[in-house]
């Protein structure tokens, strides 16, 4: 089986992406191919766009996906942003079978770091590394000399009394019709918030916003350094498909 090139696909709120990947370099083998997520986004669903993106760019080997939840060992445990009927859904199994191929599943954000770390923004970083996308909501990434803690959903903590994102998530900026440098303070305060929980020394910033950093970054006064993710919004595709090719090896 042909583990330099694998099916990345980044399951979202509102789209899924994906494109074969040069595991090895990270490079984008053909152009992104993106489908509006289903609604509802139930797993029947969800396993039938899974399974048109595979038939578009005819498909025949391992598949690597990103997906908006907790996931364990291919099993779906939360639903904060997805329909709920994937509670305990084993995606991971789904998704071979509506493909008939095999398919290993992590959490989206998991994903986009793991692609940050290993050959984006913190390649080469030994230290603890904070990776956030911040769009729709916040989803998170913590790293330890290189290796994952998967599942941290930092977007989750409670913070001023309610789920971080719904105080600081791109969403939010938008909606509260908030300026760059008003938003870039409540950002800070985040920041602060996940600095103190887990002192990392990096904090990659990806999602949307990340494009603006130039717009807030003044606002941000923290010890850790912060950069902008190097993968931007491909960053989840890339670090599925790497994901994808560490079971494999596991496996064999």
């Amino acid at each position: 089986m042909n583990t330099k090139k694998i099916l990345g696909i980044d399951i979202g709120g509102s789209g899924i992406k994906g494109a074969p990947v040069d595991v090895k370099t990270g490079k984008l083998l053909e152009d992104r191919f993106r489908i509006p997520t289903p609604n509802p986004s139930n797993p029947k669903n969800v396993a039938k766009t899974i399974k048109e993106m595979v038939k578009h760019f005819k498909w025949e080997g391992p598949i690597g996906c990103g997906f908006p939840a907790v996931v364990q060992n291919g099993v779906v445990k939360t639903a904060a942003n997805i329909d709920k009927s994937w509670i305990n859904a084993d995606a991971g199994k789904l998704f071979s079978e509506a493909t008939k191929l095999p398919v290993w599943v992590i959490n989206d954000a998991d994903a986009a770091g793991l692609a940050e770390v290993k050959l984006g923004a913190g390649a080469g970083f030994k230290g603890a590394v904070v990776v956030l996308t911040i769009g729709t909501g916040i989803g998170s990434s913590l790293f330890i000399k290189g290796k994952l803690y998967p599942n941290t959903e930092f977007g989750h903590v409670e913070f001023k009394g309610m789920d971080a994102e719904a105080y600081t998530s791109d969403a939010t900026r938008k909606k509260e019709e908030l300026d760059w440098p008003a938003w870039g303070k409540r950002l800070n305060e985040y920041l602060t918030h996940i600095e103190f929980l887990t002192w990392p020394e990096l904090i990659i910033l990806g999602g949307g916003a990340s494009k603006k950093l130039d717009q807030f970054k003044d606002q941000l006064n923290l010890k850790a350094k912060i950069v902008p993710a190097q993968f931007l919004n491909d960053a989840g595709i890339i670090g599925a498909a790497m994901a994808a090719k560490v079971s494999l090896k596991k496996k064999h």
